[in-house]
C-alpha cells in the first residue's frame, strides 16, 4: 500500500470518507484539501454495477460540457482532401491524411481528439492497435466518425469529451479544472453523470449507479450523494 504524504493525510482529515456529501459539499471539499501548485483537474468517477466484458452492459458516450474542461484540446482530422478546408476552418490542429496516418503507425500520437470520416476508415482502422490503448481511436458512437468534420471540431474544442466504463465497471473522467467558480464545476459534474445515468443498459440489473465521487488531482476522492444531483 503506498505511504500517505503529510498533504494527503491532512486532506483526509479534514472529512469523513465514509460520509455522502451533497455535490455543493464535495466541490467545496475537494477545492479546500487540494494542495497542488498547478491547476488541478477535477475528476468525477462513477460506479456502475455492469459487467463491461458483456456487450450489452458496456457503457460508453459522449457529453459536451456545458462549461469546457478548462484544458486546450488539440484535434487531428484524418480526411480526403474535400475536407480539409472545412476542418481546418473549425478550427483542427492537425489536418491530413498519409502523412499523419505513418506518424502515428511510428508512435506519434501528441492529439487528444482523433476525427475521421467514414470514407477513410479503411487507412484510419490499421492504427486500432496504437490509438486503441489510448482512447484515440475514432467511433461512431462518439461522433468522432463523421461527414460533418467542421461540426465535431468544434464540439471538441468547446469541450465535448468521450467516455467509456473500464473494466472495473467503473468510468472516470475529468469535468473541470480547480480555478473554475463552485456553480461551474457542480454544472459539469451533473452533465456528465446525468448523461452516463441516461445510458443504462437494459441488461443491468439491480442499482445501476453504486457510487459517484468526485476528486482533484492527487487528492483523496469525496464521495457523493446521488440525490443531491440536479437532473
Amino acid at each position: 500500500m503506498a505511504k500517505l504524504t503529510k498533504k494527503h493525510k491532512e486532506g483526509v482529515a479534514k472529512f469523513d470518507k465514509n460520509k455522502l456529501y451533497s455535490l455543493t459539499e464535495a466541490v467545496e471539499l475537494v477545492k479546500d484539501i487540494s494542495y497542488t501548485s498547478f491547476d488541478a483537474s477535477v475528476d468525477v468517477a462513477v460506479r456502475l454495477s455492469v459487467d463491461p466484458k458483456k456487450a450489452n452492459q458496456m457503457v460508453r458516450g459522449s457529453v459536451t460540457l456545458p462549461h469546457g474542461t478548462g484544458k486546450e484540446v488539440r484535434v487531428l482530422v484524418l480526411c480526403s482532401p474535400d475536407k480539409e478546408d472545412e476542418a481546418k476552418a473549425a478550427g483542427a490542429d492537425y489536418v491530413g491524411l498519409d502523412d499523419f496516418v505513418d506518424k502515428i503507425k511510428k508512435g506519434w500520437t501528441d492529439v487528444d481528439v482523433v476525427i475521421t470520416t467514414p470514407n477513410v476508415m479503411p487507412k484510419v482502422g490499421a492504427l486500432g492497435r496504437v490509438l486503441g490503448p489510448r482512447g484515440l481511436m475514432p467511433n461512431p458512437k462518439t461522433g468522432t466518425v463523421t461527414m460533418d468534420v467542421g461540426k465535431a471540431v468544434e464540439a471538441a474544442k468547446a469541450g465535448k469529451i468521450d467516455f467509456k466504463v473500464d473494466k472495473y465497471g467503473i468510468i472516470h473522467s475529468a469535468v473541470a479544472k480547480l480555478s473554475f467558480d463552485n456553480q461551474k464545476i457542480i454544472e459539469n459534474a451533473e452533465e456528465l453523470i446525468n448523461t452516463i445515468i441516461k445510458l443504462k443498459p437494459s441488461s443491468a440489473k439491480g442499482t445501476y449507479v453504486k457510487s459517484i465521487s468526485l476528486s482533484s488531482t492527487m487528492s483523496p476522492g469525496v464521495q457523493i450523494d446521488q440525490k443531491s444531483i440536479t437532473a
